[in-house]
């Protein structure tokens, strides 16, 4: 008995859904292969979107030859914070003040502008040192406010020496008004920021103070004990050669780096990083990226 032509009709059916069926599965193994291929074999990236940075600014920079790894939005000026501290050390350092002398805080060193606290109240005495210190590991306001004050000339003279050396190390979009960077007119570029890393690093002791974990002054008769702000330093698990963080509503979280990674030193810029942890985090897509990126090359 031949079959009906209805019922040859329904084989038929069955059969095409069949083999598109296995043109499909084939489709996607082949998908899935060449996805395997591309992940064992990553491929240089040369835009955020691919690193999913929550940084708007970035800038990764070989410290030596001054190529440029990775870069977004590395020309825009935005206020840079307590970024702006490290100019402040250089400053100071470049006008060989005795750093054993001892500086007393005064009430003009209170922050009127944001409203920020500190634990070294009016009549504190520490020593120049002991201030650059706290000022570049911990940030602390009223220690860089301190140095600017009693340096010969005063603040005002502080600042256009700030800028003065901005201009000297050919920072064009820069320009500082306070020595905290707790005014948002405090202004940088992820490129000069860079060449700001750059001197700063030819200063030991500010690679020094910046990548310590922790430190205690003692203020009116009283420890104050205070501790790195860059989390990275205190994880202990980097090779930081200079480390500054910064934080105004302005600015957003920043973060600048001298730090060897994939056996490269480098330096790293973040700046407006609005969540609390962006910027670390931004940090470790980075090594990650860049490890994944040195472990796949082929050895010559």
């Amino acid at each position: 008995m031949q079959p009906q032509p209805r019922t040859l009709h329904r084989l038929e059916k069955i059969i095409v859904i069949f083999a598109l069926a296995f043109a499909l599965a084939l489709t996607i193994g082949f998908a899935q292969a060449a996805g395997a291929k591309r992940k064992s074999h990553p491929q240089p990236v040369d835009d955020a979107e691919h690193l999913f940075l929550r940084s708007n600014v970035a800038l990764v920079q070989d410290a030596v030859s001054g190529e440029t790894v990775f870069g977004k939005n590395t020309g825009a000026v935005l206020p840079i914070a307590s970024i702006t501290k490290l100019m402040t050390a250089l400053v100071l350092l470049d006008a060989n003040v005795d750093l054993r002398q001892r500086v007393a805080v005064s009430g003009d060193d209170q922050d009127f502008l944001k409203g920020t606290r500190s634990r070294l109240r009016p009549g504190t005495v520490l020593t120049r040192d002991e201030l650059l210190l706290i000022a570049l590991m911990a940030s602390e306001n009223r220690a860089a406010s301190a140095l600017a004050r009693t340096y010969p000339g005063g603040t005002d003279a502080f600042v256009r020496a700030m800028n003065a050396k901005a201009q000297a190390l050919g920072m064009r979009d820069t320009r500082f008004t306070d020595p905290t960077g707790l005014s948002p007119d405090n202004v940088s570029s992820a490129r000069d920021l860079a060449r700001l890393v750059l001197a700063a690093h030819q200063h030991p002791v500010i690679g020094q103070y910046s990548t310590r974990e922790s430190a205690t002054v003692y203020a009116l008769g009283r420890p104050i004990a205070y501790r790195n702000t860059n989390g990275l330093v205190r994880a202990g698990q980097w090779d930081i050669g200079l480390s500054k963080t910064g934080y105004i509503n302005e600015a957003g979280r920043c973060l600048v780096m001298r730090v060897k990674m994939a056996s490269r030193d480098l330096v790293v810029v973040l700046l407006d990083s609005w969540g609390k942890y962006s910027r670390i985090g931004d940090a470790n897509r980075i090594r990650k990226w860049l490890e994944t990126s040195a472990a796949a090359r082929p050895s010559t």
